[in-house]
């Protein structure tokens, strides 16, 4: 379309062809201009705080044990300082789907702001490795020009210095990954220790590696746009009330150069390409909501830019909806948005209340089923029980049973109960009263469940006899 003219573009014609592919079929690479800006500066403070959390986490201990850990392979996790096991199982069951509904919630009202403000790959795609390319070689026409010249000198080395930080990088990343899953301990000892020793750390290691250095080095927006499965369920998610950031092509349109003393009848917008040369998936937003758009907001700051020096206000391009746009009004609640609210407030409270009730140490107790009494020497009646213990702390424990509310013992079958550190133990023992204090059937039986000398739980079960 000839940019001068005051007729509006087909809208639908970039469908036809794809910006990362030339028309040979080749590889288009990604130059974006070096974005700037409120929402960059948000953005910028906001992944230096994600960043201090992925590599700042490991190094946390509480009592000698992390402060976070997701140990897939040995089954142990570790949530702020609190320790989880295979028995929590139900607790991640919970928290993954309040955490699926969240997605579907946030998407629906927000669109793919995660993508393009905490998602890992953006994060360190252009808040790491982009801000080390525009250090290294330049803005996005000086890195086009560096790389169509020919093999000299120069180019070799900013190429190669650039990768070489690449590498570094990559192996950064993949060793704060697995420290996250084995400890910063077990970390330190994959790095320090022969190989032979940690053969399976160490391939994991590099493996890791080389995956990040050819994401981040070359493979980059592909990851979002065609491997990503949030990408994809967006446009499921998506609707017209769902708020994104979208081009007010009322009042940008018809779109126009700016010419310098004459009255303009066009448009705000001047058709400058400031909002395409700074997108890091090389889209047009002015074609309206796509899959490839991340919600980086580099598209809003670098208008409001150009607004700014030609005296148009602000919002050209913002967060809004369709139908915000087209009919000129504020966000309004969905049936949709409700009903994901609803959802997601009842699994937060659930998974909340299990929490808060989740014991270190948990404890059950069963009289053993179809066992009558037995008579014991000494005119004692015993049952035979059942105990089992979940202990889910760091720490090893002793457990001691006694009786509570009536004369009698408690005799351990085996070994005492220890217990290690997230350990799980069962054992069977006998309950033994006099014949005497049995006055009915079924007695009411309160055992209580002592750890290291402290009582911690008192179990309530019944006791078979003779009777009166």
């Amino acid at each position: 379309m000839n940019s001068d003219s005051p007729e509006i573009a087909d809208h639908e014609s970039f469908r036809d062809s794809s910006n990362l592919v030339t028309d040979e079929g080749k590889r288009n690479f990604i130059y974006p201009k070096k974005p700037k800006g409120r929402f960059h500066n948000a953005r910028i403070i906001f992944s230096i705080v994600l960043l201090g959390i992925m590599f700042g986490f490991p190094l946390i201990k509480i009592s000698g044990h992390p402060f976070m850990l997701f140990n897939v392979i040995d089954r142990k996790f570790i949530v702020f300082g609190l320790a989880f096991g295979p028995h929590d199982f139900y607790i991640f069951g919970l928290a993954t789907i309040a955490f699926i509904v969240f997605i579907f919630l946030f998407t629906a009202i927000f669109g793919r702001v995660f993508c393009g403000w905490a998602c890992p790959q953006t994060i360190f795609l252009e808040m790491v490795f982009r801000k080390i390319e525009y250090w290294i070689e330049g803005d996005y026409i000086r890195q086009r020009q560096l790389s169509k010249a020919p093999w000299t000198g120069k180019k070799i080395l900013r190429k190669f210095s650039k990768y070489l930080i690449f590498a570094f990088l990559s192996v950064l990343i993949a060793n704060t990954c697995i420290a996250w899953v084995v400890g910063f301990d077990d970390l330190i000892k994959i790095i320090s220790e022969p190989v032979r020793m940690h053969t399976a750390g160490f391939m994991a290691t590099v493996s890791f590696s080389i995956l990040f250095y050819f994401i981040f080095a070359w493979f980059r927006e592909y990851a979002c746009i065609f491997i990503c499965p949030y990408g994809r369920l967006q446009g499921v998610l998506l609707d017209s009330n769902s708020v994104v950031i979208v081009y007010d092509d009322i009042r940008g349109e018809p779109r126009g150069k700016l010419k310098k003393g004459l009255e303009r009848e066009l448009g705000d917008c001047i058709d400058c390409n400031e909002c395409v040369v700074v997108c890091p998936t090389g889209i047009d937003i002015r074609n309206g909501t796509q899959l490839e758009c991340v919600n980086c907001t580099a598209c809003i700051d670098a208008c409001d830019n150009v607004m700014d020096k030609i005296d148009k206000p602000r919002g050209l391009i913002k967060f809004a909806s369709s139908n915000m746009i087209k009919s000129r009004t504020k966000f309004k609640l969905t049936t949709r948005v409700v009903g994901y609210s609803t959802i997601l407030i009842i699994l937060i409270t659930v998974l909340t209340v299990i929490l808060l009730k989740r014991q270190p140490i948990d404890v059950t107790i069963l009289r053993t089923p179809g066992m009558m009494y037995q008579e014991q020497p000494g005119n004692l009646i015993s049952n035979l029980y059942m105990v089992k213990i979940n202990n889910k702390t760091f720490d090893p424990v002793n457990i001691v049973l006694k009786l509570e509310n009536t004369e009698g013992e408690i005799k351990i079958i085996g070994t005492d109960i220890n217990l290690d550190a997230n350990a799980v133990s069962e054992a069977k023992f006998l309950v033994l009263i006099p014949k005497d204090k049995l006055t009915k059937m079924n007695t009411p039986l309160e055992i209580g469940v002592y750890k290291n000398k402290q009582r911690f739980q008192v179990y309530k079960s019944t006791f078979l006899g003779p009777g009166g």
